[in-house]
């Protein structure tokens, strides 16, 4: 059973904002961005109350910009969805979910060290450029499901 219900149309949209977002790091960086993703349209508390879909949580806006840079900033994401990174997708969909994005629901690349903390999010952990930053206990079980 996938984590998260979803379509073709998810698989490739999802598969075209991990390349956007984390080309530069690898297949593990790009699967670490599929985790918050998912782990967002899982999440039913915080901002992520009224995204359900991959659809919702790509393109969700929050404080009058997109959630994710890669939306506005076009680029790689509005290329077409290769089939590495659908199968990267897919993968995150269905099963995948490792530290430190397992139960992350931020992400970001500081240009250097992570902070502790991230707008009262906990550090989780970093791979190459990106920190990643999980709810504050008690704040979001959803997501640890």
């Amino acid at each position: 059973m996938p984590r998260v219900k979803y379509t073709d149309s998810d698989v490739a949209l999802m598969a075209r904002m991990m390349r956007a977002e984390a080309v530069g790091e690898g297949k593990q960086g790009m699967l670490y961005v599929g985790n918050v993703i998912v782990n967002r349209a899982l999440a039913d508390c915080l901002d992520f109350r009224d995204v359900r879909t991959i659809y919702d949580v790509i393109y969700q806006v929050q404080g009058g910009n997109y959630s994710f840079e890669a939306v506005q900033k076009g680029n790689i994401f509005y290329n077409r969805a290769r089939s590495a990174e659908k199968r990267l997708a897919r993968k995150n969909l269905e099963h995948w979910r490792q530290h430190p994005a397992k139960y992350s629901l931020w992400y970001f690349a500081p240009g250097g060290e992570c902070p502790p903390t991230w707008f009262g999010q906990t550090f989780a952990g970093q791979f190459k450029n990106h920190c990643y930053y999980e709810p504050e206990a008690g704040t979001c079980d959803s997501v640890y499901r």
